[in-house]
Formats: C-alpha cells, structure tokens, sequence
C-alpha cells in the first residue's frame, strides 16, 4: 500500500472564467480509516459543470470549496481497506472522493457497485447526470406522446438522456450542440430528430428561426441546462403551458449574467401569458428515487437501447485542463478522468 496520496487542490478563485492556474497538485499522507471508515483507490473522477459553482465564495445551495481544499466531485474506486461490516477489499464502490488518487469516507458515504457493469458508468449515463436528466424529464417535463421537446447540450450526459427518454416515449427530440460534429453524433447516435449547431449563429433571432424549423409545432418541453443564447432562442418559441425543468445555466457560469436583466421582464410576461410551469431542480434533493431510475435505465444501458459517450482524459494531473475544457465544451460525451 502506498504512503501518500495525490489530490487536485483548489489553489485560487476564479475571477471571471476558471483556468488550469486556479488549481494546484499535491502529495498527502495516505489517510487511514477509523472504525467505520474505507480506503478506496479511486480509478475514475466525475467532471461536472457544477463544480464551478464551488470554486466561487457566492453563497449557493452547497458550500464552496475552500482555498487548500480538495476539489469535490465524485468518484469510483476499489475498496483496499476497510474498517466497516458493510464493506470488503475488492469492493466497487461511488461516493465523493474529490478530486483525488485515494478517499478515506464513511462507509454510509458509499454505494457498493454490484453486477457486470463497468463503475464508471455510475459517474455518467447512470450516475448522477443521467439521473439528472430521468428525474427532471420525467418529474418536472412531464412529456406526453406526440408533443416537443428541446435540450441544449444534447450530447453531453444529461442532454443525451433526455433526448434518448423523450424519443421513447414518443416525443419530437430537438437538440442544440456545439459544432457540426456534435449535431451529428446526437442525430446517429442518440437519436434525435435534429440537431442545430449553435456555434454556426451568431445572435439568438436567427438561432430561434432555426430551431423553429426543426420544431415546426412549437416546443412544449425546455430542458434548461446551458441559459444564454439558447435560452433566448427558444423562449419565443415555447407553447402555450409548456413546462421547463431547469437544472443548470452552464453559459453564466464563469461570470456576468450575459444581458439576463435585460431580459427578465420579456422572461416574466412569457411566464404569465403562456402559463409556462418553470421548476428548478437541485439533483441532490432526489436520490430517493435513485434506486428506482437504476431499476428502469440499467437494463436499457446494459441491453444498448440507450446509447452513451465517455471523453476521458488520463491521470489526475489532467483534470484541471479537462475540467477548463468541458466548462467551454471542449468534450463529447461524460467528461472523466481515469485516475489508475
């Protein structure tokens, strides 16, 4: 067993976008468990959009990452000691390792990974973003056969699942990526009925005129995950009590609000003349329903009905790059790190 351990520590906040500098790499003493506790030799990290949320001081609905602290996240892992019943060296497990080659946690902090598929699949398609993706679709979009729905990010963890869960309960799927390519991989690989690339416009209007032609119905579910442009595009274009489950605005995430004053009462009379239902969501107040989310979509990732991409980056020192990357979607796919 080794002596020390390697972790990605948040070294500075950031000013406006986050940048490879605003961390920093660090040996540590190996930790050992207490009664209660497991040692897990992490092998993959989790890269989320919300971890640059922690990375600011602004009060949120999760505390910040101090300065000298490990960066959170989550991570899988075998087991290689441990002082608890509920767990054995060998053991798979998924918990908040942060960004880290070890974590020392509470065995209730843990899930035990059972079956054949690979762990690192419980950080994307059925972890917490294909979760996301289940719970807000399902709960808060509550999609009925034959209408539209629209996502940005279509494929990335959360925007993909949707889309896939939307095709089959017979809805129209349009997407909205981030190049060419993207749009593609989201028609032929996740199945959705269109795709725009947003990056081919340059000021909402003429975006909104594009998704209008792939959504010829109008929308009738939003799936906000990114805000900015997009936001403004299909805000026009969203029928009479459509529903928006709102999970995430990736496009403010690095600073400034992108005009959103401005729009705000456009925004408020929209909500108010079209009866729109807008929910926002925090995942983390859901996992009771985690177990029920892995009874439906396990067997329909294990059987390929639902399709999934990993961009992975390898070594711990990577992350930061790849963390800087995603935030400007560099990836495709669930952004991991393979950490051993």
């Amino acid at each position: 067993m080794p002596e020390e351990m390697r972790r990605i520590v948040l070294a500075s906040r950031p000013e406006a976008e986050a940048v490879p500098d605003n961390f920093r790499l660090e040996e540590a003493d190996l930790p050992r468990p207490a009664e209660g506790e497991v040692l897990v030799r992490v092998t993959y990290l989790s890269l989320d959009p919300y971890m640059r949320g922690r990375m600011s001081a602004a009060k949120s609905y999760a505390p910040p990452v101090e300065i000298g602290g490990t960066m959170t996240g989550q991570g899988v892992g075998e087991v290689i000691e441990s002082r608890s019943p509920r767990f054995a060296p060998g053991d798979r497990v998924l918990g908040i390792t942060g960004w880290a080659d070890h974590a020392c946690l509470p065995a209730e902090a843990l899930r035990k990974l059972d079956g054949t598929l690979a762990p690192e699949l419980f950080l994307g398609v059925l972890g917490m973003p294909g979760f996301t993706g289940w719970v807000g679709l399902s709960e808060f979009g509550r999609p009925r056969q034959g209408e539209t729905l629209a996502v940005a990010a279509a494929t990335g963890p959360v925007g993909s699942m949707v889309g896939q869960l939307a095709k089959r309960k017979g809805l129209r799927a349009v997407g909205v990526a981030g190049g060419p390519e993207k749009s593609r991989i989201a028609r032929e690989t996740f199945g959705f009925d269109a795709c725009i690339d947003h990056r081919a416009f340059t000021e909402a209007g003429a975006l909104s005129a594009a998704i209008a032609e792939a959504a010829p119905d109008g929308i009738d579910i939003y799936f906000e995950n990114v805000g900015g442009m997009v936001l403004d595009a299909v805000l026009p274009l969203l029928n009479d009590h459509a529903r928006v489950p709102l999970c995430g605005t990736v496009a403010w995430y690095s600073g400034g609000a992108g005009g959103a004053q401005d729009r705000l009462p456009m925004l408020w009379r929209s909500i108010l003349v079209r009866r729109l239902s807008v929910h926002g969501f925090i995942i983390f107040d859901h996992y009771d329903r985690y177990d029920a989310f892995l009874e439906e979509v396990a067997p329909m990732v294990e059987a390929g009905r639902i399709a999934h991409l990993e961009d992975v980056a390898d070594g711990i020192e990577s992350a930061p790059e790849a963390f800087v990357a995603m935030l400007k979607g560099g990836n495709t796919g669930k952004q991991l790190v393979r950490v051993g």
